[in-house]
């Protein structure tokens, strides 16, 4: 356990805890010379059953609130002392509302120097106190007479705390490990070392650290847990860790940062949080500045308030955006103090440290923080996947929470969960998406039978709640297994669908086929060519290559030139063939005499790889790339190659200066049907 004081200046905290201890806190030169505590102090008490508890004396004078508050983050029970003589001060109140806003549930009080006072004036004291602590975590708690001058209720309050301490009960320690650092100093021979209370977890001697938010990595070379040589350090300890490692000095840790487990390393500069203001102060303004205390840390910061104003002694929603990151926690607890640092103003909880930055007051996103206020992990995680957008990071969510390893996977089991990547869904919202996903398939094919399918983009959005587009590819994936979809590029169809076209369209293209097919497939004539060869009007034949060229059947190289996919890749296997008898490369009117075509035209099927990277031109020469040899299928002849058809890439160009156009056509094509 974790003893703090608090209390007013010069009302015998340090006093009391050597004579409990027989350790003097006030280290510094400056502390004695003065007599008061300016530095967090520490002490323990070895307890006969062989564990030792910790002292934290904190400085009780207004200017080191913010000293007062780097101790008070790490304690269990709060040792809360007023002198006799003076009663309940204005430190006195201010630690007492810290302590309520930590969240520390346990306290003790001592009336000290009662030596110096009428019986008349204790009564009237232990009044104030109860007054002072009606309300809350330490209504009732126990008040006890002593003077550290005469002895007086000393041993009945030695009692009492070791007493509290057997019956303490211990902090996360399954967790993740965290350290909040109060200290850092070299040690001659040892080198640099840092104290601090561990929030959560367990370190041992060897482990690797990160020292967080600045991502200093570093080995635990050995530990001091309750003042005491150890292999371990718990969490509820006070340890003080050696650490070695490139960067790893006096200099590089700073007070205020955490060490911990790797895992944990992700420090945060925006945070969504439950907040109290304290009765008396000023509501909270939008954009308001504050000072963040949050375990040994101290960051200026800015509030935003996510839903009506927070009036004193009311709670409320905001967002804390931060000057600088931290490392911290969910459900971890802070306190606010304004601007100037002269008075407390409030605190709370931390809910969410990924915390938007647009959207943040939206109703879906308050159901969400609504969900993450549960302290339960399993609780807190299955009713949050039951609001929008029904799905979140597991594994930042186990992150967050410092919750220790194999947390994620004893969730996924006990809840069922389907997991995405780092996503995971309740096995009813998984099966609506499918449901969805198969519907909009559907749909699309009866309204559009002559299309091969939907694009990637096109189904994202029109499923609801829209998932970001790399997790919706990995959804993508785990529905081709189940057999719901099967994709085609960047087409997605159901199984069993076949894009086709309308009979009076494959009518058209049977005549079309052999114009561009045979022995002119190398210099097929162009859009309006086939139309006065045919008869029909030229916007038609240019619809109708669209159309199979959305099918893949065609490609359209140049402005309104046409050349089947099958022409393509034997055309590729030419260029292969030329790149093999000319290792420098091979220039363009090589490869048309080798189609027995127009010098123009052939440039522009050389330019049309180009683009898709099936040539590489370097000046006049070109040299093939053999990973892009089946881009258009097989070649005659040629085996290797890496890459499929270029209908559904997204890359796919089919003219100079054309948009990036998914399905293998350009800015000209027909506008999608919505």
């Amino acid at each position: 356990m974790i003893i703090g004081t608090a209390g007013h200046i010069d009302h015998g905290k340090t006093s009391l805890v050597r004579r409990l201890t027989g350790v003097d806190t006030n280290r510094l030169k400056e502390e004695k010379a003065r007599g008061i505590s300016i530095a967090l102090g520490f002490a323990y008490w070895p307890q006969v059953d062989g564990s030792v508890v910790g002292f934290i004396d904190v400085p009780g004078h207004e200017k080191f609130v913010h000293t007062m508050l780097a101790g008070a983050a790490g304690i269990d029970l709060m040792l809360l002392v007023v002198a006799a003589d003076d009663g309940v001060m204005p430190q006195t109140r201010e630690h007492v509302a810290i302590a309520r806003l930590l969240g520390i549930s346990e306290a003790v009080v001592a009336i000290t120097k009662v030596d110096l006072v009428e019986p008349a004036q204790i009564e009237a004291v232990e009044g104030e106190i109860a007054a002072l602590l009606a309300s809350g975590p330490f209504t009732g708690a126990p008040m006890l007479l002593v003077s550290t001058l005469t002895g007086e209720g000393l041993p009945e309050l030695a009692d009492l705390l070791a007493s509290r301490a057997r019956d303490s009960q211990t902090r996360q320690g399954d967790g993740a490990f965290r350290l909040a650092v109060d200290r850092c100093f070299t040690l001659q021979g040892a080198g640099t070392v840092v104290t601090g209370t561990v929030l959560s977890g367990s370190v041992a001697v060897g482990d690797n650290v990160i020292v967080s938010p600045s991502g200093l990595p570093a080995r635990v070379r050995s530990i001091h847990a309750q003042n005491r040589p150890a292999e371990q350090g718990l969490a509820g300890e006070r340890c003080a860790l050696n650490l070695s490692g490139p960067g790893v000095s006096k200099e590089a840790v700073r007070h205020g940062d955490m060490v911990v487990a790797p895992a944990l390393h992700a420090p945060t500069a925006r945070i969504d949080a439950e907040v109290s203001l304290l009765p008396g102060e000023k509501a909270l303004t939008m954009w308001q500045p504050v000072r963040l205390h949050h375990a040994a840390a101290e960051i200026g910061a800015r509030v935003v308030l996510l839903g009506d104003d927070i009036a004193a002694g009311a709670d409320g929603l905001i967002q804390l955006v931060l000057d600088e990151p931290l490392a911290a926690a969910a459900l971890d607890r802070f306190v606010l103090r304004d601007a100037s640092a002269s008075r407390t103003i409030g605190g709370g909880r931390f809910l969410d440290l990924r915390a938007p930055e647009r959207r943040r007051r939206s109703p879906e996103r308050l159901a969400q923080l609504a969900t993450l206020r549960l302290p339960d992990p399993a609780e807190a995680l299955q009713t949050l996947l039951a609001v929008p957008p029904y799905h979140a990071d597991l594994d930042g969510f186990v992150r967050d929470r410092a919750l220790g390893p194999g947390v994620a996977e004893n969730l996924t089991n006990r809840l069922d969960l389907v997991r995405i990547g780092p996503l995971a869904l309740l096995p009813a919202h998984w099966q609506a998406l499918a449901q969805a996903a198969t519907e909009r398939l559907d749909a699309f094919h009866a309204e559009h039978p002559d299309l091969p399918g939907i694009g990637q983009a096109r189904l994202r959005f029109a499923i609801a709640p829209r998932w970001p587009a790399p997790l919706f590819r990995q959804a993508l994936a785990r529905f081709e297994d189940d057999g719901v979809l099967v994709p085609a590029g960047s087409w997605l169809r159901r199984p069993g669908h076949e894009a086709r076209l309308l009979p009076e369209d494959e009518a058209l293209w049977a005549r079309v086929l052999p114009l561009i097919a045979g022995s002119e497939r190398f210099r097929p004539p162009r859009v309006r060519d086939i139309g006065h060869l045919l008869g029909r009007p030229e916007e038609e034949i240019r619809r109708l290559l669209r159309l199979t060229g959305r099918r893949g059947d065609v490609h359209e190289v140049a402005l309104d030139h046409f050349f089947l996919r099958d022409t393509l890749a034997e055309m590729v296997g030419i260029s292969a063939a030329l790149a093999g008898l000319h290792p420098a490369g091979f220039n363009a009117a090589q490869f048309r005499d080798r189609l027995d075509n127009g010098r123009k035209v052939a440039i522009q099927i050389l330019e049309f790889f180009d683009r898709h990277g099936v040539t590489i031109r370097r000046g006049d020469l070109r040299r093939i790339n053999r990973r892009r040899l089946d881009l258009f299928g097989p070649p005659p002849g040629l085996s290797d190659g890496g890459e499929t058809s270029p209908v559904g890439r997204p890359d796919f160009k089919s003219g100079r200066g054309r948009q990036t156009v998914s399905g293998g056509f350009d800015s000209h094509s027909l506008p999608p049907v919505h």
